[in-house]
């Protein structure tokens, strides 16, 4: 019975216009000819133990004396963390993400043959999570760069890693978007795939079919920490744009027009007179900026940006990023109901702010808060006037929720449940307030921007 329905489908698939089935591809090729380009990275960072300091100093007589039998002093501890990166130049410029190499005291790359080099941070952008990283050594097998623009959602995809730590790891799957933007990151148009990514994948390449890396594995969404089948990979020529930058200067460059826009419904789009619902919507304009200074106005509706069409509101940052400061664009506004072109100088967006770790002679020890899996430190006066804070508490490390949550090494943590923290005695008073194993927002500082967190309190 089995045999003959099979046998009936196949006849009437030609009918019913149905695909053939094809065999999948064979991805050996490309994994023997790429895979030695493809590098493990792995950090090491010191956090400091909280508790009182020893009541006498090194240098005092009964020093060891309270070394060897007052109560225990607390240590600084090593913290370890894991990831991917590749391989872009034969005298061994490497590709990675900025979270992988972030607040990291030393960087060990290891290689497809087992060599193992201390690496160099040359720059890192936490805007669009890129870094550059650098070892001693030439004649290295490179990646071949491709254009993530000629991506076909439904193509295949693959990628090599570690995650968990097993090197050389290869997966595979299909594009399931292009241009994803994700809340908080307004820079990356990001590919998704469901390629099984876990955590040791960040800044592993993403190849197509051809063998060229077409994006860097960078996030993915999940509830519970581990591969769900979405997974994020911020596109090559935006990553190679990046390492260039920082190559060369050290730095990245950004436009900036000076507007806060909102993305246009269909309803919007009707009152305006739009034909349909897509651009930019001004909310505001800031005063003696580049968008003031080139006339546009609150309730103008940016439809394109030098010569790029803005299909939502959050394609403009990015393109708008993307244009040299100082350069001139066209932005085709619509006012009223007809569209006109304004002429814009585009202005320099500041470097993003973010905590540096301070040295231990600037600041007192982290303290581990247990509750919320984190270890944090009060920010000096330099950090304060640098980040424009009045208070707030330096993330040194995230553990168990907390790095589930997305809160990493120099975040900055500004609030809980609206109110205000400011010393590390005064956060845990505040949290002795909670019932145990309770959910509480925590207000995080990352950059320019702030973004709150739901955490769940540990019940101990």
């Amino acid at each position: 019975m089995i045999r003959t329905l099979v046998l009936s489908l196949s006849l009437w698939m030609p009918l019913l216009g149905l695909a053939q089935v094809q065999g999948l591809p064979d991805f050996t090729e490309l994994v023997e000819k790429q895979g030695p380009a493809v590098v493990n990275v792995s950090t090491t960072s010191t956090a400091h133990g909280g508790g009182a300091q020893s009541p006498v100093p090194e240098d005092d007589p009964f020093y060891d004396f309270f070394r060897r039998f007052g109560p225990p002093q607390p240590r600084d501890y090593e913290t370890r963390s894991l990831g991917s990166g590749f391989i872009v130049s034969a005298d061994g410029y490497i590709l990675t993400n900025a979270h992988v190499v972030d607040m990291a005291d030393d960087v060990t790359v290891k290689l497809n043959d087992k060599r193992e080099f201390k690496a160099k941070v040359i720059g890192a952008d936490k805007r669009t999570d890129v870094a550059v990283i650098k070892i001693e050594a030439n004649g290295l097998p490179a990646v071949k760069i491709g254009d993530p623009e000629k991506l076909r959602v439904g193509e295949w995809v693959l990628a090599i890693g570690s995650p968990f730590g097993f090197e050389s790891s290869v997966t595979a799957g299909i594009v399931s978007a292009k241009g994803r933007s994700l809340p908080q990151e307004n820079y990356v148009p990001f590919i998704q795939t469901d390629v099984a990514i876990n955590p040791g994948n960040s800044g592993g390449p993403l190849f197509n079919l051809k063998g060229e890396v077409v994006g860097i594995n960078s996030q993915i969404y999940s509830r519970t920490g581990g591969f769900m089948g979405l997974s994020f990979a911020i596109p090559i020529d935006v990553a190679m744009n990046i390492s260039n930058q920082l190559r060369t200067t050290g730095r990245v460059s950004r436009g900036r027009i000076g507007v806060v826009i909102q993305e246009v419904t269909k309803e919007l789009a009707e009152s305006f007179g739009l034909s349909k619902a897509s651009g930019a919507l001004v909310n505001s304009v800031e005063k003696g900026g580049p968008a003031d200074k080139a006339g546009i106005e609150a309730s103008d509706v940016i439809l394109k940006f030098d010569g790029k069409e803005v299909s939502s509101s959050s394609d403009l940052p990015r393109i708008v990023a993307q244009s040299r400061p100082g350069s001139k664009a066209t932005a085709q506004v619509w006012r009223k109901g007809t569209a006109r072109d304004v002429s814009v100088t585009v202005g320099e967006m500041p470097d993003e702010k973010t905590a540096q770790r301070p040295g231990r002679k600037d600041t007192k020890p982290g303290n581990v808060v247990a509750r919320l899996g984190l270890t944090l430190s009060e920010l000096n006066s330099e950090q304060r006037k640098e980040l424009g804070l009045s208070g707030g508490l330096l993330v040194e490390d995230a553990q168990g929720a907390a790095a589930k949550a997305g809160i990493r090494r120099g975040d900055v943590l500004l609030a809980i449940n609206n109110q205000d923290v400011k010393s590390v005695d005064q956060l845990n008073q505040l949290i002795g307030q909670f019932e145990k194993a309770r959910s509480v927002a925590l207000l995080i500082r990352r950059g320019d921007s702030a973004l709150y967190v739901p955490l769940r309190l540990d019940g101990n």
